[in-house]
């Protein structure tokens, strides 16, 4: 396959780039070149600023590639541009979106027929990516434009840059900080691992039968609270020095979900002690996807790269917040 990645240099882009040159895909690049990035060197990169639809034009007018995928495109004229652009002359287009679209349910697993939640509670961003999804929906409805959406769910691995997730954990056991826990640590969440959903995407591509279809991407497993901190307790080495918040307390403090104490989904969306996990029968079913990490292994690979990059010599936390609840606690 010819491929053009939107992106390329940064944790889910970067990741797909490796994939695709691994299965033997030849892959272009896109992006603004302001981001250092170990790319293979038969890697071809291009560079415009694709918030400059004329130069983002300039660039790709005259390109054509089996497959692209948009893995950062956030609001609708990204999305625009790219259908104005390649239609006619892609024969698919893979648009990476969020489960964060999901509105709050106690109806588990989350498939894709759930309802979403375009309400003020949702975020720009799954606001925003609701907004792209639609529009492609349209194009593919209307005129037959070859796209998928994979709705990827906090993904997880090597590269992630939202440091607030499992390297903010990893920190807190590092530093033998109490480890506070929600509830009775039994609310379940869900990740995926970085490369599963790289091979994920390789996978849907030029597959008829995902054309115009909507994907739940992520792990294998799920975890509870506990398990989560259990898990990269023993991928650190340590053993955590566990604080259970209870459940008035944490009632009391969801307004502020900005930093959730363990990594969470959509906290403005769902309720600390709301579990989100997600069905994949969909995808299995149309491309014969499984994932190879479990939530262990991801953890494990994980804190390995963060200690070979330094991180853990690197990474300051403020931990405040965390210290005036531990105190009222103790």
């Amino acid at each position: 396959m010819n491929t053009l990645v939107m992106g390329g240099t940064r944790f889910n882009g970067l990741h797909l780039v490796h994939e695709l040159v691994r299965c033997g895909h030849s892959v272009t690049t896109l992006n603004r070149g302001m981001t250092e990035a170990k790319l293979p060197r038969e890697v071809r990169r291009l560079y415009a600023d694709r918030k400059d639809h004329a130069q983002l034009k300039d660039v790709l007018g005259g390109e054509d590639f089996d497959v692209v995928f948009d893995i950062s495109a956030y609001v609708l004229e990204d999305v625009q541009s790219m259908v104005d652009i390649f239609e006619g002359r892609t024969g698919h287009y893979i648009f990476a979106s969020s489960t964060v679209v999901y509105a709050a349910t106690n109806i588990l697993p989350i498939d894709e027929h759930f309802a979403v939640d375009s309400t003020p509670r949702q975020s720009d961003y799954g606001r925003n990516k609701l907004i792209c999804e639609d529009f492609l929906t349209r194009a593919f409805r209307q005129r037959r434009f070859p796209m998928s959406v994979a709705r990827f769910s906090m993904v997880f691995g090597p590269d992630n840059g939202i440091i607030d997730r499992e390297q903010r954990m990893f920190m807190r056991l590092l530093l033998g900080r109490k480890i506070l826990v929600p509830g009775r640590g039994t609310t379940l969440s869900q990740i995926g691992h970085v490369d599963d959903e790289a091979r994920a995407m390789r996978l849907m591509a030029l597959n008829p039968r995902t054309y115009g279809e909507i994907y739940n991407v992520t792990g294998k497993d799920y975890f509870s609270d506990e398990g989560y901190v259990d898990t990269c307790a023993r991928a650190v080495g340590v053993e955590a020095d566990k604080l259970f918040v209870p459940a008035e307390v944490m009632d009391e403090l969801s307004g502020d979900q900005r930093r959730p104490l363990i990594q969470r989904l959509a906290p403005y969306i769902h309720r600390w002690d709301e579990s989100t996990v997600f069905g994949m029968s969909k995808l299995r079913n149309h491309i014969g996807y499984e994932p190879e990490y479990t939530f262990e292994s991801a953890v494990e690979q994980t804190y390995e790269w963060f200690v070979s990059q330094g991180l853990d010599k690197q990474r300051e936390y403020d931990f405040s917040s965390e210290d005036e609840l531990i105190a009222r606690l103790s």
